[in-house]
């Protein structure tokens, strides 16, 4: 039998069954850069004011570290390229991650993919199935990514330039993702190794954008910025990108060859002979504890970049009424202050990222069977549930917490003020609530229907709508009220509001009951 028999028969499968995964993730992606060409045209609505933002810009070491180098940052196309640009590509990569991993090692773990191989399709299909799946996504992805720029009178080879280099890296992060796929017995392990390559990409593209030029050539992150969109652009980084992706691809291959269903050459390390899980809240936190911590270490990191612009926020804004208008918005007067509240906040929204994957993770139990397996025991369903929603809101409070201490230290090691850790860390502490009442929209849609826990996704990109575009797009008063973080003060810009956080504190509670009673009167694994 031919080894890629039933190819396209299981690449419209997977087309159907992630159409919506899909178009999350692309539209989320797409709307970054098209944001950063909405935000840029209204914060520097004229030639001056850019000239202003890339002269402050361009001689900053951590900004560069942060976004890449500075290019064309005095026209508009530059400045949206240096903004989204790795944000794009991380993105990119990490849809490939899960699409990889999702279709190959985690359909073997499930047993699916040998239910597959029982009918007439050839061994090598899956993978060719699954590669042709990233292909096409990061295709309609790079489109997308012109289509939005295009709009805004952007040269038209700058965005095919932007839009193939966050293709070009998904799919290169895609093959690596197969590859890992090939060496590693479990999604999981798949998805650590896959996830390690693109921190490491990022930190090697850093390191070499600030110091030795060399090291960027060892990132695909670095290749994707090398094609200088809007800075002259160059072609040949995406043929290199090609390259590499068909050679792991190749190697993915001939792994798969060589080793036997369900196995690897770096198969899963035994568990010690004695367990050392004594609680729901042991065995939660074991599943859970690489993700806190990870999540912690890159908020951290996060709250540093943020603090190391420093008190040069005025210069960075230069005289844009309008960039002055967008931060000062919510009722401050210090422009330094109400710039760091608005950084908070968006370290809060990054943090629901895991608040909502947390909380979701006991849907993948309930798919997975391991649920079933737990509550066969003396566990009952609402203990389980309740260590689950511990480590969430735990965790989530913890993510929230090390933005804020990043933040205030970096703003104390660029300016030698002390006292921000003390004036950061309170205000972000404030935007725990904010943060778990997102993960209470999701406890509510899981506890309603396993699937409909994906409603705080939606609650997450409605909130980064409010936080980004309320002015730009002059929103009304009410729908900017429905986010959680619109209706807390902007600590440390204005004051603390007692009343206001007990109030949302209380619908967190409510939302907390509502979904509890949800679960109880829903079967275990109802989709």
């Amino acid at each position: 039998m031919n080894r890629f028999a039933g190819t396209g028969t299981l690449l419209r499968f997977h087309l159907r069954r992630d159409r919506w995964m899909l178009a999350g993730w692309i539209v989320a992606n797409v709307a970054v850069y098209w944001s950063q060409a909405v935000g840029t045209k209204a914060i520097y609505p004229n030639q001056a004011d850019l000239d202003v933002a890339a002269a402050s810009m361009e001689s900053n070491p951590a900004f560069i570290a942060l976004a890449g180098p500075t290019r064309a940052l005095n026209t508009l196309g530059g400045q949206v390229a240096w903004q989204s640009a790795v944000t794009g590509a991380v993105l990119a990569a990490l849809m490939s991650m899960f699409l990889v991993t999702r279709h190959t090692r985690a359909e073997e773990e499930s047993g699916r993919d040998e239910l597959v191989r029982s009918s007439v399709v050839g061994r090598d299909a899956s993978v060719l199935a699954t590669v042709l799946l990233v292909g096409i996504a990061n295709a309609v992805l790079a489109v997308g990514i012109v289509v939005s720029l295009v709009g805004y009178d952007l040269p038209l080879a700058g965005c095919i330039a932007l839009g193939a280099s966050a293709g070009m890296c998904g799919i290169v992060f895609g093959s690596v993702a197969l590859v890992a796929s090939q060496v590693v017995t479990s999604s999981r392990a798949a998805n650590g190794m896959t996830g390690t390559a693109i921190g490491v990409a990022y930190l090697l593209r850093a390191i070499g954008d600030v110091g030795p030029g060399a090291l960027t050539w060892l990132s695909p992150i670095g290749w994707s910025q090398s094609v200088r969109a809007f800075a002259g652009e160059r072609w040949w980084p995406l043929v290199l990108m090609g390259v590499v992706a068909v050679v792991l691809t190749a190697v993915a291959l001939v792994l798969l060859q060589r080793r036997d269903f369900a196995g690897g050459p770096w198969p899963t390390r035994p568990g010690p002979a004695r367990g050392s899980l004594d609680s729901e809240i042991s065995l939660v936190w074991r599943l859970q504890r690489t993700a806190v911590i990870s999540w912690c270490v890159g908020m951290l990191v996060g709250g540093l970049a943020y603090g190391s612009v420093g008190d040069g926020v005025e210069s960075l804004l230069g005289d844009s009424q309008t960039s002055r208008d967008i931060f000062l918005s919510g009722g401050g007067s210090n422009l330094v202050d109400s710039f760091y509240a608005v950084a908070i906040v968006m370290l809060a929204l990054i943090a629901c990222g895991f608040t909502v994957s947390s909380i979701l993770r006991m849907r993948g139990e309930e798919t997975s069977g391991f649920a079933e397996l737990v509550l066969a025991t003396s566990v009952s369903r609402r203990r389980w549930a309740y260590a689950h929603l511990l480590i969430a809101a735990a965790g989530s409070a913890a993510l929230v917490l090390a933005g804020g201490l990043g933040l205030g230290v970096g703003y104390a090691i660029v300016t030698g003020d002390g006292g921000a850790v003390l004036r950061y860390v309170p205000a972000a502490a404030q935007q725990i609530v904010s943060v778990l009442l997102v993960g209470a929209v999701a406890w509510v849609g899981y506890g309603f229907r396993s699937r409909f826990g994906s409603l705080g996704w939606v609650a997450v990109a409605f909130s980064f709508v409010v936080l980004m575009f309320a002015a730009v797009l002059q929103m009304p008063t009410w729908l900017q009220n429905i986010s959680p973080f619109h209706l807390l003060p902007l600590m440390p810009a204005e004051s603390f509001d007692p009343a206001q956080f007990a109030l949302l504190a209380t619908v967190v509670v409510l939302f907390f009951l509502v979904g509890d009673r949800l679960l109880a009167r829903r079967d275990i694994a109802n989709q």
